[in-house]
């Protein structure tokens, strides 16, 4: 997408970190201490809730006006609270109904109560703003532009590129978000819809989530689209959010999520939340997202003839996979995203394997001749290197989706298909609507296969090299790559 240079007077409006600052002490930005993300997220407060609004002007190359109201607890005494927000104008800040200072620094928006905030207190948090969605200098995410609209693409570290909050998966919280578009639009959010108000001229949708959700997994489509609605199981409500000219096209995809939820129930256990569905949108992003409840995809996906029906399949699986992998059990660090992504590609290939007799072995020993070769570019699945400057997207390597896979391998290899079976379904039911990482996926491990496995693990996960494959000896790392001699 071409970069469009933003109006001198946007803010750099900043991470919600919590600032631990001594009264009178200049505003700095601050952050959890995220090993990939170091700025990212806030100490000293836990979020409840988020509460979004926005105003659609009719077109995705201005400004939407923005109403962002956050309720949280505090964990800590607080002279001042970080929220990330870093591409939009701030109108106003209110803390406990009444005006606060705020100001900015880095990508912070640092507010100041009158007095500190004591531990355990309750505190919310309004700030009027803009939300743009035209593209943010040197910074990948955050409001996509469709061809008649927009929607959302918010990781790794971009949900802040359109509201204040605390932007780090570690801390999920409930959410309910106002729409309002020009009439002849229709708005889509997270979770299920509350209410519909219509005037002459713009209706207001709203929508609320029964689970919490991360930050980065919120998504708002807003688009001249069809809302289809289907039943999966369990009466789980089905809906899919389309271009309304590409809604006979596209049905023959969207009859098919009931019975990949069904499949993935069979794997994992039920669905773990409200509804699901599939926005397919009139974009090139180069990736598919799974968005809490509204997996995002690329229209083309879906219409280019080049792509094979079984992988087409997969795709749309794989990103039902992370509804239990990545968003009902989020990632502790993001140096934990292996869980997802490991997860959610194993469960695309086994998918291939069951329905298009795409050999899961066959995919995992071509993982492994490449592993070596991931592990040197992107780092250990459970260690990846650092995103490249300004790609913050660079964090999805190879190293995370068939390497991680490749590591779900080895153990099911080495503990058995029972064992592996268990584990899986034991860890969506423990972490479910919670956070978890790679200490508590090895602890969980060793707990079912009744023997410690982290010796094991260990070089799995964190090793330079990758560690011969259980059962199979013969499999080798491809020689590396060697560079033509000088001339």
């Amino acid at each position: 997408m071409p970069h469009i240079p933003r109006k001198a007077t946007a803010l750099l409006a900043s991470a919600v970190t919590v600032c631990l600052l001594a009264a009178g002490a200049p505003a700095e930005p601050l952050g959890i201490g995220d090993r990939l993300f170091p700025h990212l997220g806030n100490p000293g407060y836990d979020v409840a809730s988020y509460d979004l609004s926005f105003s659609y002007p009719g077109t995705n190359s201005e400004p939407l006006q923005s109403v962002t109201t956050i309720n949280a607890w505090t964990t800590t005494t607080l002279d001042s609270v970080n929220l990330d927000f870093a591409h939009g104008d701030i109108e106003s800040v209110e803390l406990g109904g009444e005006p606060a200072a705020f100001t900015t620094a880095g990508q912070d928006l640092v507010v100041t109560p009158d007095e500190p905030l004591p531990t355990g207190s309750w505190m919310r948090i309004t700030v009027r703003h803009t939300s743009d969605p035209r593209p943010a200098k040197d910074r990948d995410g955050g409001w996509v532009r469709t061809a008649d609209g927009l929607a959302m693409a918010n990781q790794a570290d971009a949900a802040h590129l359109v509201f204040p909050g605390n932007d780090h998966p570690s801390d999920k919280a409930m959410f309910t978000i106002r729409v309002t578009a020009p009439n002849g639009y229709t708005a889509v959010a997270n979770g299920l819809p509350t209410d519909v108000d219509r005037s002459r001229a713009a209706t207001t949708w709203t929508y609320r989530t029964q689970h919490p959700m991360a930050t980065e997994l919120t998504q708002v489509s807003i688009g001249r689209s069809t809302v289809l609605r289907r039943t999966g199981p369990h009466s789980l409500p089905v809906r899919d959010v389309v271009p309304t000219k590409d809604r006979e096209r596209l049905e023959p995809w969207l009859k098919k999520t009931p019975d990949q939820i069904s499949w993935m129930e069979g794997k994992v256990g039920r669905y773990p939340f409200e509804t699901y569905g599939v926005l397919m949108a009139d974009v090139d992003t180069g990736y598919e997202l799974e968005t809490q409840t509204l997996s995002l995809f690329e229209k083309a996906l879906f219409t280019e003839p080049a792509y094979p029906a079984w992988y087409v399949e997969s795709i749309m699986v794989h990103e039902l996979a992370h509804q239990w992998f990545g968003d009902s059990v989020s990632p502790r660090t993001w140096s934990d995203l292996w869980l997802n992504e490991g997860h959610a590609t194993w469960y695309e290939a086994l998918y291939a394997e069951e329905k298009a007799d795409r050999p899961l072995a066959a995919r995992m020993k071509a993982a492994y001749s490449a592993s070596d070769r991931w592990r040197a570019a992107g780092g250990p699945p459970a260690a990846p290197k650092a995103p490249n400057p300004g790609q913050k997207i660079s964090i999805f390597r190879p190293n995370v989706y068939d390497g991680a896979a490749l590591v779900l391998y080895a153990l099911r290899q080495e503990i058995g298909h029972p064992a592996f079976e268990r584990l899986e379904r034991a860890w969506v039911t423990h972490h479910q609507d919670g956070v978890a990482g790679t200490d508590d996926f090895v602890a969980l491990a060793s707990e079912i296969a009744g023997r410690d496995l982290s010796g094991f693990l260990q070089p799995w996960l964190y090793g330079e090299k990758t560690p011969p494959m259980p059962g199979h000896p013969e499999w080798k790392p491809a020689a590396p790559v060697k560079a033509p001699a000088a001339k």
